[in-house]
C-alpha cells in the first residue's frame, strides 16, 4: 500500500524525523490559506500523486508570493501529471501539499527497504540525491552504497555513523544524520514498511539535515496491525480492478496485454505469464486466487478479468492441491453465465478432483477448451486470440 508525501511526513514527524512544515490542500483556497498560515518568503507547491518524478513533470514548483501559490494551485489541481512512473496516461492531481521553502546547500539520497536477497532491512545512501537518482544508479553505481541491519543484533549507532560518512557528513551534521537514521529505522519497523525513500535528503544553508521528500510503501500483509495506516488509503490512486480484487483478497495486477490469466500460486502465475510471452502474446494481468479460494472468490476473479476491455482471451491454469479443481470449475461456469462469456477460454486443470472438474466443464454447454498441460494451454489460447472472434 502506498500513501501520499504529506501523509508520509506526518508519520515520520511522529517519530521525531526532521521534515519541513507543510499543510495539505484540496482546493485553491486551501492552498492560499496554507501558505498564509505557514508564513515566510517562499513556498513549495507539490502535486500529490502516488508516483515519483513529479518535479520533472511540472508537479513541484517553488514560488515567492502567496498570489503565485494560488496560481500554481489552480494550474495543478485537475491536471493530468505524467512522469516516468505514471506511464503515458498520467495521474489526475486531486491533492496538493503546500510546504515552507528550504534554503538548500546539498541534496543527498537515502532509502530503507526490505532486501529480499539478504532477508534484512537495508539502507541505501548516495551523495548524489535529487531528481536524477535513476541516472546515478545506471551510470555511476559506485556512488551508491548499501548498509544492512543484522536482524539478530538489531539497529546499532555505528550504522548511523557509517551512513553519515558515506554521505560525507561531518561534525554536528553527522550527529544529526545518526539520530535521523535511528528514527527512520524505528518508524520502518514499527509501521511494517516495505520501502521508505527520502529523495532528496538535504543539508540546509544553516546546517540542518532535513527530509525534503518522503515516499512510503507498506507491507499489505501487515496492514491488519495498523488501522491508522489503512485509513490513509487513497482509492483514487488505485486501479479500480485492483481495488475490487482487494475486496476478495485476490492478488491482482493489471498489465497491458490481451490474454487474461487466472492461476493459483504466485510462482505458477509467473510461469503462466512467461509461457504466454514465449508463444508471442502478452498477459493482461497477474492474478493469483490463492490456495484455498471459494467458489465465490473464483467467480469474483473471473469477473474482474473480464471487466478489462483489452482481454481477448482467458487462460485458467490451476494445480489443485489445497484448491480443488471441481471448485474452480464451478466458479468458472458461474462467472461465465453472469458476465455472458464472449472471449475464448482455455482451461488447464491438474491435481485434486481433476477428473470431476473436467467433467463439470465438459457438461456446462460453454465453449471451453481443455488443455493437457501448460504448453498446450498457452498454444491454444494464443491461437484462439490471433484467430479473432
Amino acid at each position: 500500500m502506498n500513501i501520499h508525501e504529506y501523509q508520509a511526513k506526518e508519520i515520520l514527524r511522529a517519530f521525531g524525523v526532521p521534515v519541513p512544515r507543510g499543510i495539505a490542500a484540496f482546493s485553491v483556497e486551501d492552498a492560499v490559506r496554507a501558505a498564509d498560515k505557514l508564513g515566510g518568503v517562499a513556498w513549495v507547491v507539490k502535486a500529490q500523486i502516488h508516483a515519483g518524478g513529479r518535479g520533472k513533470g511540472g508537479g513541484v514548483k517553488v514560488v515567492k508570493s502567496i498570489e503565485n501559490v494560488g496560481t500554481e494551485a489552480e494550474r495543478m489541481l485537475g491536471m493530468t501529471l505524467v512522469t516516468h512512473q505514471t506511464g503515458p496516461h498520467g495521474r489526475l492531481v486531486r491533492r496538493l501539499y503546500i510546504e515552507e521553502g528550504s534554503a538548500i546547500e546539498r541534496e543527498l539520497y537515502l532509502s530503507a527497504l526490505v532486501d529480499r536477497s539478504s532477508s534484512r532491512v537495508a539502507f541505501i545512501a548516495s551523495t548524489e540525491g535529487g531528481m536524477d537518482i535513476e541516472t546515478v544508479a545506471k551510470e555511476t553505481p559506485d556512488k551508491i552504497q548499501t548498509f544492512s541491519v543484522d536482524p539478530a543484533a538489531g539497529y546499532s549507532r555505528y550504522l548511523g555513523h557509517e551512513i553519515a560518512a558515506a554521505l560525507d557528513l561531518r561534525g554536528d551534521q553527522a550527529a544529526q544524520c545518526g539520530a535521523l537514521i535511528a528514527a527512520l529505522y524505528e518508524a520502518f519497523m514499527a509501521k511494517d514498511m516495505s520501502l521508505l525513500e527520502i529523495n532528496p535528503l538535504v543539508v540546509t544553508k544553516d546546517g540542518r539535515v532535513v527530509c525534503l521528500d518522503a515516499k512510503i510503501n507498506f507491507d499489505d500483509n501487515a496492514l491488519f496491525r495498523h488501522k491508522d495506516v489503512q485509513e490513509l488509503r487513497d482509492p483514487d490512486e488505485e486501479d479500480p480492478m485492483e481495488r475490487e480484487a482487494g475486496k476478495y483478497d485476490l492478488s491482482y495486477v493489471k498489465l497491458d496485454g490481451s490474454i487474461g490469466c487466472m492461476v493459483n500460486g504466485a510462482g505458477l502465475a509467473m510461469a503462466t505469464m512467461d509461457i504466454i510471452k514465449l508463444y508471442g502474446e502478452e498477459p493482461a494481468n497477474f492474478l493469483d486466487v490463492g490456495g484455498g479460494a471459494s467458489r465465490e472468490k473464483v467467480t469474483a476473479a473471473f469477473k474482474i478479468i473480464l471487466s478489462d476491455p483489452n482481454v481477448k482471451g482467458i487462460l485458467v491454469n490451476i494445480f489443485g492441491g489445497i484448491m480443488r479443481c471441481d471448485i474452480i470449475a464451478d466458479g468458472i461456469i458461474a462467472a461465465a453465465h453472469e458476465v455472458s462469456l464472449s472471449v475464448p477460454l482455455v482451461v488447464r486443470l491438474e491435481g485434486t478432483n481433476v477428473e470431476k472438474g473436467k467433467e463439470i466443464l465438459a457438461s456446462s454447454g460453454l465453449p471451453i477448451v481443455s488443455a493437457s498441460d501448460l504448453a498446450d494451454a498457452a498454444q491454444k489460447i494464443v491461437a484462439a486470440v490471433r484467430s479473432g472472434p
